[in-house]
């Protein structure tokens, strides 16, 4: 890929587009990635936040056993040959009776490879609300319910986080509408867009092995590499071509997502945005010297892109990947 087709390939991303997966560039261990699949060894949770003009919240009475008569938003764990979407839309209509639409992804959320959640807020376009009389398996009930006067019992707290993140974007947008992009991909991955800037320029981290491309680092199964989350995956990537101990590395968050959901192909790629700075002051011209003839530092020259970038760094205008 010349810098023509990088540059095409950076703006696709940052437009939260998808790029295919044909390999990865680092694995852990030195092993090859692991084909994800669901109910064996990956666990995928969507979850849906709806917020309508009164400032009221959706909520679901959970009919679970283990907590039964306690309220959630609506969420559920995604099944074999659905989309992320699709996904979403089922639990929705199951807990809530509402069909419904993706407005944008407000985080993400995981426990290293084997149990990724897909946050979403979203907007009913139909269906009837579930109430006492269509109890089931399900739900016992949906209801709309103020957003400071929540109902109780809750089933978990992260309620309060998820509805303000969702109020908060509803207020002012903190980065573009994010949806899941139907790509093929057979493991858990994450495509970095590894960014150095300097007072004149932006710099990223590019693989140099074949055609030149933004770099892909595979998700360990391993329990080191679950305890430190999906992180550790871009750690070892730049850990294989720059020393760290000089440099800091933030994970800025998610630029966008790819999932099938088709064929039994399982996998998920996310696309992240790291920066890449050395820890001492002062101004750095170039970036950090790269190891080996697996990666380089490609310069940012269009105008355009760099003013992408570093609005996306600046404002960190990237959804959030938590643990």
């Amino acid at each position: 890929m010349a810098s023509q087709g990088l540059a095409e390939a950076l703006a696709a991303v940052l437009g939260g587009k998808g790029l295919p997966v044909q390999g990865c560039d680092s694995e852990p261990a030195g092993q090859p990635p692991v084909p994800a699949r669901l109910r064996k060894n990956v666990c995928y949770v969507v979850l849906a936040v709806f917020l309508n003009e009164q400032d009221e919240v959706l909520m679901i009475q959970e009919a679970k056993r283990e907590c039964r008569g306690t309220w959630y938003l609506p969420a559920g764990r995604m099944e074999p040959e659905e989309t992320i979407v699709e996904a979403m839309q089922r639990e929705v209509k199951e807990e809530a009776g509402l069909l419904c639409e993706p407005v944008t992804l407000l985080s993400v959320e995981e426990r290293g490879a084997s149990w990724v959640r897909f946050v979403f807020l979203a907007r009913p376009t139909g269906g009837v609300l579930k109430t006492s009389k269509d109890a089931d398996a399900e739900s016992l009930q949906a209801g709309w319910y103020p957003r400071l006067s929540l109902p109780t019992p809750l089933r978990a707290h992260d309620v309060f986080h998820l509805v303000e993140l969702g109020a908060q974007y509803c207020q002012q947008a903190t980065h573009p509408h994010i949806l899941p992009q139907e790509l093929p991909c057979s493991m858990v991955c994450q495509r970095l867009v590894a960014t150095f800037t300097s007072v004149q320029t932006v710099w990223v981290l590019v693989g140099a092995m074949g055609t030149p491309h933004l770099p892909i680092t595979a998700c360990g199964f391993t329990p080191m590499e679950q305890r430190g989350g999906i992180k550790v995956a871009v750690l070892r990537l730049l850990q294989e071509c720059l020393i760290l101990h000089n440099l800091s590395v933030e994970t800025k968050g998610l630029l966008g997502l790819q999932h099938l959901g088709r064929d039994h192909v399982d996998g998920i790629c996310l696309n992240l945005l790291v920066a890449v700075a050395f820890r001492n002051p002062g101004i750095q011209d170039e970036p950090p010297k790269v190891r080996g003839e697996n990666y380089f530092w490609w310069k940012v020259i269009g105008e355009d892109l760099q003013k992408q970038l570093l609005h996306r760094l600046q404002e960190t205008s990237v959804v959030p990947v938590n643990r």
